[in-house]
């Protein structure tokens, strides 16, 4: 076998579809293009999305996508950041104070990751159950509360339960 006798195997290649060369070939006419408007004409180009100059769906649609907006909010904590710590009784602030957490974190969850052998107390911040129990067998406990969800708003009467004022 030589480069000049390679050939592609028979029927893998087709001609290009060719339009508008007559009447018998079924593509004549209007070769595909349909009858009138922009897209049958020469040149009748215009961009993807583009809907004649009403706003184009895709911005009309907000653009929040899968991206979380509260995503920063509650922050993680490796217990082996919370043996780096100088602080013995940790919250929010303190976590803040030594720039474990960012300024803008509205609360923090301790995960299990890395060692910790001394005792600390964390006051207010989540952790999960390794965690919490790493940090009990190290002699620390963990104290949070458990904030009451806002009770569910009845719905209003109708004017037509009200009593008649007599």
């Amino acid at each position: 076998m030589r480069l000049n006798t390679l050939k592609p195997s028979p029927g893998s290649k087709k001609d290009r579809h060719r339009v508008g060369r007559g009447v018998g070939s079924g593509w004549g006419k209007t070769a595909g293009r349909g009858h009138k408007g922009q897209r049958a004409r020469s040149g009748g180009f215009h961009k993807v999305g583009f809907e004649g100059g009403q706003m184009p769906l895709h911005r009309r649609l907000p653009k929040r996508g899968f991206n979380s907006l509260t995503r920063g909010d509650v922050v993680e904590v490796r217990t082996g950041e919370l043996e780096a710590m100088k602080a013995s009784q940790i919250d929010l602030a303190a976590l803040k104070a030594e720039w474990i957490v960012p300024r803008s974190a509205l609360a923090a969850k301790v995960i299990l990751s890395g060692k910790l052998s001394r005792k600390i107390t964390l006051k207010e911040v989540k952790a999960t159950k390794g965690a919490r129990s790493m940090i009990e067998a190290a002699g620390g406990r963990v104290e949070f509360t458990e904030k009451a969800a806002a009770p569910k708003k009845l719905p209003k009467k109708s004017k037509t339960e009200e009593k008649p004022k007599a």
